[in-house]
């Protein structure tokens, strides 16, 4: 079997093929609701029973939105930004470098603004300061801008107890608003601390999200001219390249959010959409892999304030400036992140065979630290592993970003590893953590036996879930004008692949950038074309095939097109 992706790493094999089953009732909701039984299948998959929860499910409105105020001391935060706004008194937003920090950042710079305040912006230098409230941080905050009287932590400040003590021996009162797992030291010194970890609901949201329900609060409790409705755009730029769960009030939010961004009258976004190519109709995907990225470059290799004054710009020419220099860092950091990619990958290689190695610790002095989270995620796709990459500077120190795979949580991991290490913190599924470089083989140690306990032999074997078997003829219009409202696609609404087995390739197609292929499928008289990314040109399987495929859409000079995409392709096994 061939992947589309293949690199000549070890424990690379092909992952097995597991077809989920179908849960019953999907032919009665198909009866109920008119809807193709292809869909009802996807849909009682993902736990829907009823026509009225398929209806806002395929069709949610902004008037189903929750009141923001149950949110965990979301009161208390209002209050004290009301008084700030009375008082006119000086407030800095202090946030995260990256795409949910500066989202979360330009919406409440612009919701407060809208109430009379103007804010200080400040965002952490990632090479200096680091990631969240540090002491250095705060030294110069306070040189650019004084003393605050308010400062709101935004995607940060949950678990920074020691700096926030600081700050309130200072005098200053702190509102944080954040995502983040809870400290196991207790709640952190603030006035108010809006995170929905406190609480039992609303896990789900990043900081964006949690901005534009503080926004929405204040507007409920004190009226003035700003439509929150036009802030979309933000906090679905926000809330996808964050990579939270697209689910419940989320996915409503990115759905209406993508389509105000494909409208969006924002200079900054406008220039920011032409210089990645992306026009008219957006997905989570342009978002992902174009907008997100150059957004991100700035804070991975210099600061992070270009992509805030961008989103913030008002001047086209200046706007164009800016998107121009987020272009340039982008390409820079494609260019270092291939090179530590290929330094990872010969550490890798030097390991061996990797069946009896549970978790990745890799490490150099030479690796830039804004792009080791992204390398990676890379390895831990590629080789099924929890995989940690770490930057050392001249004195030891290192810093490093983790991602995990299904099963095992980067934060208990963590903290199972607490004593070996500086700091550390962040998500399941992704988190950073700091090292000194004389601890790195033991807390490799420590880390790989947190691993060891947790996952299973058959947890660290790759598995290609196929969501549905399907026949070509199943993909009539009625499916995919339907289908197309199961979007976004994204984290927990993930995007289905289908399994269409001895499918007849018409080769040998044609070539695309001399390593993709673009092919014909047919099977029992209905044909559809095809994109296979990465293929083995030089071994295709013999057909007829298997494959695992996704049906997309996508607008060619204003018109709406399907086509599939393959995951994977494998000789066709016998009925």
């Amino acid at each position: 079997m061939a992947l589309a992706s293949e690199i000549p790493l070890p424990n690379t094999l092909p992952p097995r093929w597991l077809l989920k089953p179908v849960p019953e009732g999907a032919a009665e909701l198909a009866a109920d609701t008119g809807l193709p039984l292809l869909l009802t299948k996807l849909l009682t998959q993902r736990g829907f029973e009823t026509a009225e929860q398929v209806q806002d499910f395929l069709v949610p409105k902004l008037a189903s939105l929750g009141d923001p105020t149950v949110l965990p001391e979301m009161g208390i935060a209002v209050a004290r930004i009301l008084k700030a706004v009375d008082e006119k008194q000086r407030v800095a937003l202090y946030g995260d470098y990256d795409v949910d920090g500066v989202t979360s950042m330009a919406l409440m710079h612009l919701t407060l603004k809208a109430y009379g305040l103007e804010t200080h912006l400040f965002l952490p230098s990632r090479m200096e300061e680091g990631y969240g409230l540090s002491m250095d941080g705060f030294a110069r905050l306070f040189e650019e801008f004084g003393k605050p009287d308010l400062l709101l932590a935004l995607d940060c400040g949950t678990t920074s107890i020691k700096e926030l003590t600081w700050l309130q021996e200072q005098g200053v009162d702190c509102v944080i608003v954040d995502h983040h797992e809870l400290s196991p030291f207790g709640r952190p010194p603030c006035v108010a601390l809006v995170n929905p970890k406190l609480g039992t609901e609303y896990h789900y949201f990043c900081t964006a999200g949690l901005v534009f329900k503080v926004a929405h609060a204040l507007l409920k409790t004190r009226r003035v001219e700003f439509d929150l409705k036009e802030a979309l755009d933000l906090v679905a730029l926000g809330t996808v390249a964050d990579l939270v769960p697209l689910v419940d009030e989320n996915r409503l939010l990115v759905r209406r959010g993508l389509e105000a961004l494909a409208q969006t009258q924002r200079t900054g976004l406008r220039a920011l959409k032409e210089i990645a190519g992306v026009d008219g109709f957006i997905q989570t995907h342009h978002v992902g892999f174009r907008l997100g990225p150059r957004l991100n470059a700035a804070g991975r290799l210099d600061t992070a304030s270009t992509a805030l004054q961008l989103l913030l710009a008002e001047d086209p020419l200046v706007a164009a400036d800016y998107a121009t220099l987020l272009e340039n860092h982008n390409r820079d950091r494609q260019a270092v992140e291939l090179e530590v990619f290929n330094e990872a990958e010969q550490q890798l290689l030097a390991m061996g065979d990797l069946e009896h190695i549970p978790a990745i610790v890799l490490g150099s002095r030479k690796w830039h630290p804004g792009v080791v989270g992204i390398v990676a995620s890379r390895l831990s796709r590629l080789v099924h592993r929890p995989t940690i990459l770490f930057s050392f500077d001249e004195n030891g120190m290192g810093k490093g970003s983790g991602r995990s795979i299904p099963g095992f949580s980067l934060v208990e991991a963590i903290e199972f590893c607490r004593e070996h290490i500086t700091r550390g913190g962040g998500h399941a599924m992704a988190a950073g953590v700091s090292v000194h470089e004389d601890k790195l083989e033991v807390f490799r140690e420590r880390f790989s036996e947190a691993a060891r306990r947790a996952l299973s032999e058959e947890a660290l074997t790759p598995v290609l879930e196929l969501d549905v078997e399907v026949r070509l003829r199943d993909l009539s219009l009625d499916f995919l004008r339907n289908f197309r409202l199961m979007e976004p696609f994204g984290q927990r609404n993930h995007e289905p692949v289908f399994l269409c087995r001895r499918v007849t390739p018409r080769l040998p197609g044609r070539l695309m950038k001399e390593k993709h292929l673009r092919v014909m499928l047919s099977q029992d008289g209905a044909s559809m074309e095809a994109r296979w990314f990465n293929a083995p040109l030089k071994n295709l399987p013999k057909p007829p095939w298997d494959v695992a495929m996704r049906v997309q859409r996508n607008f060619w000079r204003g018109e709406e097109q399907w086509q599939l995409t393959l995951d994977a392709v494998r000789t066709a096994e016998a009925d």
